[in-house]
């Protein structure tokens, strides 16, 4: 069997920060509170949902208790935003020529499941992931590896390549102990050179070639 490649979402197969951005105003705003800018909640992407929204009340000086409301806020605004999110280009065509090479395909995201789902049907990729793990499907999200060795179990394999964005798809591959490709345009903060990979892509045409390239030491 080829190598399983595993992949984040948010900020790797998937720019959906306006969407996030947009959500995360709404629940402000029921507050009475400043927006986020687009940057802002950009960066407070990658640990989940409870994460992002504590991250968002800090940088607005809202008080702990408020977090629960903002939190369910938020989701219900976030649930099916899908209207502002665009697959960043070559990611669709890659997939399909991921696929097409037989390799099992996985995806491992701290979204939470519901918006996962609803993104992936919009954009027609269900069918592509024969695994799927959101942030809430287990009770760890990422950087635990949990979640992505369940991914790899669901999918039958034994081993994987993993894709992501970010300092948490880089801690997750760590621990999982799987090699890690760094997509370089999405919400790190970190510089590409201080986080661990086997591999770096600015543009996931590239990303069928290193997998390629990648396999063979995966599957060793």
């Amino acid at each position: 069997m080829s190598v399983a490649v595993v992949l984040d979402l948010d900020g790797t197969l998937i720019d959906s920060a306006p969407d996030i951005h947009a959500a995360a105003n709404a629940a402000l705003g029921a507050e009475g509170v400043a927006p986020l800018s687009l940057d802002e909640a950009r960066s407070f992407v990658g640990a989940g949902t409870p994460t992002f929204v504590r991250r968002a009340m800090a940088a607005r000086g809202i008080g702990a208790a408020r977090f629960e409301p903002l939190h369910s806020a938020f989701l219900g605004a976030y649930e099916g935003a899908v209207a502002l999110t665009e697959p960043y280009p070559g990611a669709v065509d890659a997939l399909a020529v991921l696929a097409g090479r037989g390799h099992p395909m996985g995806l491992c995201t701290n979204k939470p499941i519901g918006p996962t789902r609803t993104v992936l049907e919009h954009f027609r990729l269900a069918h592509v992931f024969g695994a799927v793990m959101g942030g809430d499907s287990l009770a760890v999200r990422k950087p635990d590896p949990a979640p992505l060795h369940a991914v790899m179990e669901d999918l039958g394999a034994s081993t994987c390549l993993y894709v992501g964005d970010s300092e948490v798809d880089a801690e997750t591959a760590a621990r999982a102990g799987v090699p890690f490709l760094l997509f370089t345009e999405g919400y790190r903060k970190t510089p590409v050179a201080d986080l661990p990979h086997a591999a770096a892509f600015s543009h996931w045409d590239a990303l069928p070639g290193l997998v390629t390239r990648l396999a063979g030491g995966a599957a060793a």
